[in-house]
């Protein structure tokens, strides 16, 4: 059991030859993969990918990136759309403060919106963040005394403190392949004592290959190399790591078992 919790099948580099992806993750143990959408646009595609692959599935979002372009995406549409059976998570939603390409008074509130859809639903968010933790923080602690919702920080790459106020709210926390990168030593020290029930990983595909794919395209199967390197960084084996990080995402993705 291998579950790459994120990914994005419909990009360019991975769409073109989608089969042969699919089929190379399979052969390195991967059963279960997360199609994340990021605009409004994708969400046709990234659906329809999940509806003919039985260890696919889709989420549904609009990124920090697209919030200017998307003012129309409320809670309403998210939850109508949501409602699709292979439509397992909200997101990829958050805030950006690195590349500022969307108004940050936007972001926020598309982040919220992403949020009210989440306990909606019942289904969890999907939470990219980039220099951006004291609001990331403050709003999701916000949220949550609103009404409690299940999420997880994608793509780790904060602080401790941050790592520790997410787990405090409940939420899980992926590790991309930016772990195995010899520069990533805080990350290391966080993802080294990250709860093992709390823990997934994932690809971000096709962006981030792990070592040691570093330059390449990166896919589904390489979330092998990410959990291999992650197990010795915490001294487990990589059978406990892969099948605690399985059950782990299908039990926070709890559509996944329908």
């Amino acid at each position: 059991m291998l579950a790459d919790s994120h990914c994005h099948l419909n990009y360019k580099g991975l769409v073109e030859d989608q089969v042969a992806i699919l089929t190379r993750a399979r052969d390195r143990g991967v059963t279960a993969m997360l199609n994340i959408s990021t605009r409004e646009s994708e969400w046709d595609a990234v659906i329809a990918t999940a509806e003919r692959e039985p260890d696919v599935w889709a989420t549904v979002g609009i990124h920090p990136h697209e919030a200017d372009a998307h003012p129309h995406i409320d809670t309403a549409k998210l939850v109508e759309r949501a409602r699709h059976p292979r439509v397992v998570g909200i997101g990829e939603s958050g805030l950006d403060y690195y590349y500022d390409h969307s108004d940050r008074v936007r972001q926020q509130a598309s982040f919220r919106a992403h949020i009210a859809a989440c306990r909606e639903t019942g289904l969890p968010l999907v939470v990219h963040t980039r220099d951006a933790e004291e609001d990331t923080a403050a709003i999701l602690a916000e949220e949550m005394g609103k009404g409690a919702y299940p999420g997880v920080i994608h793509c780790f790459t904060a602080s401790g403190d941050f790592a520790d106020k997410a787990l405090a709210l409940g939420f899980y926390i992926s590790i991309s392949g930016i772990v195995t990168f010899k520069s990533a030593k805080d990350l290391q020290e966080t993802a080294a004592r990250l709860p093992l029930d709390r823990l997934l990983v994932e690809t971000d595909a096709p962006f981030l290959a792990p070592v040691p794919h570093r330059g390449k395209t990166g896919e589904p199967s390489f979330v092998a190399d990410t959990a291999h390197f992650l197990a010795d960084l915490r001294g487990e084996s990589v059978e406990q790591l892969t099948q605690a990080t399985a059950m782990n995402f299908h039990r926070l993705f709890a559509k996944t078992r329908a």
